[in-house]
């Protein structure tokens, strides 16, 4: 595998909160998979989805949880999809445009994450995969999410009430008696090729029902990528900068190869951990610098340093000039 899947931080915020809200010990158990416990401030950052999977089914085991999966997806809304998705979605002029975008513009919530769209007679399928998770157990617990945010991005067109006729799951999983009544109306499949949702025909050419006016996006830069390791390890390592950073020999298991591998692949691009991660304090402080009025020490503190001394030498050795002369350049004159 060359990458690590990835996921948003605001797709394990509601099940972090699930566990939390019952008096459960949360940040220890966010620890104990190497997972950060500042999750709420890190919204938009990248989590590896393997550790993440593993914090939610033991969870959901140790705490007796039923269906932590449909509790989760449950608290999610369409505000909670990357600024990017809403955007383009808010823009589209009917569900048909806006589901093309959506399958366009998948990786942003998910890197591994490939959206499309199949028709079927009078329907049209959702289907959603994470792709390079084989052998990776209890994805049902994303793909409750996978559906459901779907599901909102219809509702934006066809109304706030609307439900699928079908709610499909790759996995081979059931819903508890107590979940299916929440969807009195709608049929559960496992065992599927893809998880999906249905959507009618004739509900493809439904107007955007949201009253905001968008700008076009005129953009079109890629999107996030978990397909290369140096990508992965770009969108990764923000996340535990502030926390504790992962070893190489952690990074590797969470890429599924060798220490050695791991580190032939970065020494092949000229690179090695050390470089990626001072890079990714670099990145993460002149950020805060430039869009804060953080004080200097918060910026070295959020960026992993535990020495502000060190934090500016740091900085210079990059940049050319001290992190204060640095903010002083971005602010109008």
């Amino acid at each position: 595998m060359g990458g690590i899947p990835l996921i948003r931080c605001q797709f394990l915020i509601p099940f972090a909160d699930v566990h939390d809200e019952i008096g459960a010990p949360t940040d220890s158990l966010l620890t104990k998979f190497r997972l950060p416990t500042s999750l709420a401030e890190k919204a938009n950052h990248f989590l590896p989805l393997l550790p993440a999977v593993r914090f939610v089914e033991a969870a959901q085991r140790s705490q007796g949880i039923t269906d932590l999966g449909f509790q989760a997806s449950q608290r999610l809304q369409f505000c909670h999809l990357s600024e990017k998705l809403r955007t383009v979605i808010g823009y589209s002029p009917t569900l048909f445009a806006a589901l093309q975008q959506m399958c366009k513009w998948a990786a942003f919530e998910d890197t591994v994450l490939k959206m499309w769209l199949e028709r079927c007679d009078d329907h049209v399928k959702i289907c959603s995969r994470l792709f390079g998770t084989s052998g990776i157990a209890h994805l049902e617990h994303s793909q409750w999410l996978q559906n459901v945010l779907p599901i909102h991005i219809v509702r934006q067109f066809a109304g706030s009430s609307w439900v699928p006729a079908t709610i499909a799951f790759e996995s081979r999983y059931t819903p508890s008696s107590g979940t299916r009544s929440f969807w009195p109306n709608t049929r559960f499949l496992s065992g599927q090729r893809a998880s999906w949702i249905d959507v009618p025909i004739s509900h493809l050419s439904l107007p955007n029902v949201a009253s905001q006016v968008l700008t076009d996006p005129t953009d079109d830069e890629a999107g996030p990528t978990g397909n290369d390791i140096i990508g992965t390890l770009k969108l990764m390592l923000p996340s535990y900068l502030d926390e504790r950073i992962p070893m190489v020999a952690e990074i590797a298991e969470m890429a599924r190869m060798s220490v050695r591998s791991l580190q032939r692949k970065l020494s092949g691009a000229g690179l090695t951990y050390s470089d990626l991660l001072g890079a990714a304090r670099f990145e993460n402080a002149a950020k805060l610098l430039r869009e804060t009025d953080a004080k200097i020490i918060e910026v070295a503190f959020s960026s992993g340093y535990t020495d502000p001394a060190h934090f500016a030498r740091a900085f210079r050795r990059i940049s050319g000039v001290a992190p204060r002369q640095y903010r002083e350049t971005w602010r109008p004159q």
